[in-house]
């Protein structure tokens, strides 16, 4: 069945769509070619336009003072749109950094941006690598078969993120539980609940959570990002509960989901490429190309939204004061203007100019960190993998958000 532009820019606003790459990308593919600025009008949502080029998505993101992340970060129904409002006027909002702009962004960012600069990630590193070995130990313990997805990928990377916020483990599988019904309201599976009021009881736990972990870092302040969270000063006062909570929530959250969807995405790219796997096997020096690869491929960041300050045109389309923009990175990150091939899975590709992490001052934080534990992972991974093949069907989490697979069923021979 051909897709109408209609059609295909609904597919965006269609959690449903994003586990099915094939519609996906047929639907992306007709945006780009025949109406790459598009306003959607779809059931429930308040319209837009959608954003489906990489030059575009470029110039919005450069342009950060006049498409702004508040009021509407996210696509979200009309009705959430308008309880993420009453909440924020009840002070009780999450505020994470991809809900601010300057000068707010700018100053709440800098609390964690030493954790992760280069001279950081050196120094965490041999944790990653540690890790690493853990679950591809794991693996073998498995007896060649698992659910990778399920049983490997996301566990990995949590490790590595909560160790860094300096939290216990007995904590982990509780972090993991929040974290799958936060990204995964719109799966029927990972879903707490289908009511905005159930949605909205998961951000509480959380706050919970992390209220609890903010009174006891200022009373015992530990060397973990934790506690510099806790006690971090802006003019000279502490941040407030809700803030606190929520530089949490997009540390804890975003710091691994992302880079979970990306190691099992990248392992099935590597199964249904075998070419590629024996190519990445032989020339371990093309790891780094590899990883970008992965990012680019799965693309875990769906989407992000902008609002227009001042009306701005696009393409020839003028974009009114106030109106909503969808930028759609898996889109950008397959534009047949910038990639070559840019449905073949190349791990030596270069250049590779995806934007899985974003651009400009909303660069991705954790950008570094990510490179790090997917390649730490695959170093460890490779040299050790006789055989691999899938076991079942892939199934990827229905989204409009952050996701990717929730199940990769394999089988291999692993030393």
């Amino acid at each position: 069945m051909t897709l109408s532009v209609d059609e295909a820019g609904r597919a965006l606003a269609d959690p449903k769509a994003y586990a099915d790459d094939a519609r996906l990308h047929e639907a992306l593919a007709l945006l780009r070619r025949e109406a790459p600025v598009r306003w959607v009008e779809a059931p429930d949502y308040t319209p837009f336009w959608a954003i489906t080029k990489h030059a575009d998505v470029l110039e919005i993101e450069r342009n950060h003072e006049i498409f702004l992340n508040a009021p509407r970060p996210l696509l979200g129904t009309a009705e959430f749109d308008e309880l993420n409002r009453q909440r924020a006027e009840q002070g009780i909002a999450l505020r994470t950094l991809i809900h601010m702009d300057d000068p707010d962004h700018r100053v709440v960012r800098a609390i964690g941006a030493d954790w992760f600069r280069p001279r950081a990630m050196r120094a965490l590193e041999p944790r990653v690598k540690e890790l690493a070995k853990r679950y591809v130990d794991r693996m073998v313990e498995f007896g060649g078969e698992c659910d990778f997805a399920r049983q490997v990928a996301v566990h990995f990377p949590l490790y590595v993120i909560l160790s860094l916020l300096g939290l216990p483990e007995s904590d982990f599988d509780r972090m993991l539980k929040l974290t799958q019904e936060l990204f995964g309201g719109d799966d029927d599976e990972l879903q707490r609940g289908q009511s905005n009021e159930e949605k909205l009881q998961v951000l509480l736990d959380f706050f919970a959570y992390f209220q609890g972990l903010t009174e006891e870092r200022r009373k015992h302040p530990t060397d973990d990002l934790a506690s510099a969270i806790a006690n971090a000063r802006i003019d000279g006062e502490p941040l407030n509960d809700f803030d606190t909570a929520s530089y949490y929530v997009i540390i804890a959250t975003a710091g691994h989901d992302t880079t979970s969807a990306t190691i099992a995405g990248g392992l099935q790219a590597l199964i249904e490429h075998p070419d590629q796997r024996k190519r990445l096997t032989e020339n371990p020096e093309l790891m780094p190309l590899a990883v970008d690869e992965m990012i680019r491929w799965v693309t875990p960041v769906k989407e992000f939204m902008r609002t227009a300050t001042r009306d701005y045109e696009l393409r020839g389309t003028t974009i009114r004061e106030g109106d909503a923009v969808l930028l759609s990175y898996p889109s950008a990150n397959r534009d047949e203007e910038v990639f070559d091939d840019p449905f073949a899975f190349d791990v030596g590709r270069d250049p590779n100019k995806h934007l899985a992490f974003g651009f400009g001052v909303h660069y991705c934080l954790g950008a570094a960190l990510a490179r790090i534990e997917v390649r730490a992972f695959f170093e460890e991974l490779l040299p050790r993998l006789g055989s691999i093949e899938l076991a079942g069907p892939a199934e990827s989490i229905a989204t409009t958000f952050v996701g990717g697979l929730k199940r990769l069923p394999v089988r291999y021979s692993l030393a």
